[in-house]
């Protein structure tokens, strides 16, 4: 197995051991963040009707637009406070966040800040 391989099954190794603890609910829905090498994308998902409330993403041109690039911690600060003011604006104050198996560090860390600076509790 290569290292790439390996690195992967491990996140999704974490990502199902985390999804078992994490359930978003009406009133706490999920904080989903995903990470690719060029993109970053967080949602808001209510997973008892399984339905998305809120996203936001660099490839969303209000979000991309101005940035210089978009696989980077500024980049990540962007989406974060970009979903946190849609959710305030939804009438979601608290979230349960989850982190989709990648760790708490870098653009994950950056975009749970400035979720939470921009007022969303979790």
């Amino acid at each position: 197995m290569s290292s790439l391989a390996q690195k992967k099954a491990a996140r999704l190794k974490r990502q199902t051991r985390i999804r078992k603890k994490i359930r978003g609910t009406t009133e706490r829905p999920r904080l989903n963040v995903f990470k690719s090498a060029t993109h970053i994308y967080a949602q808001i998902i209510d997973d008892t009707t399984g339905k998305t409330l809120v996203a936001a993403s660099t490839v969303m041109k209000e979000v991309g637009a101005e940035l210089k690039g978009t696989g980077n911690i500024e980049a990540a600060k962007k989406v974060g406070a970009e979903v946190a003011k849609r959710a305030l604006a939804s009438d979601i104050k608290a979230v349960v966040f989850d982190r989709n198996g990648f760790l708490y560090h870098g653009r994950v860390k950056a975009l749970a800040e400035a979720a939470r600076e921009t007022g969303l509790s979790f």
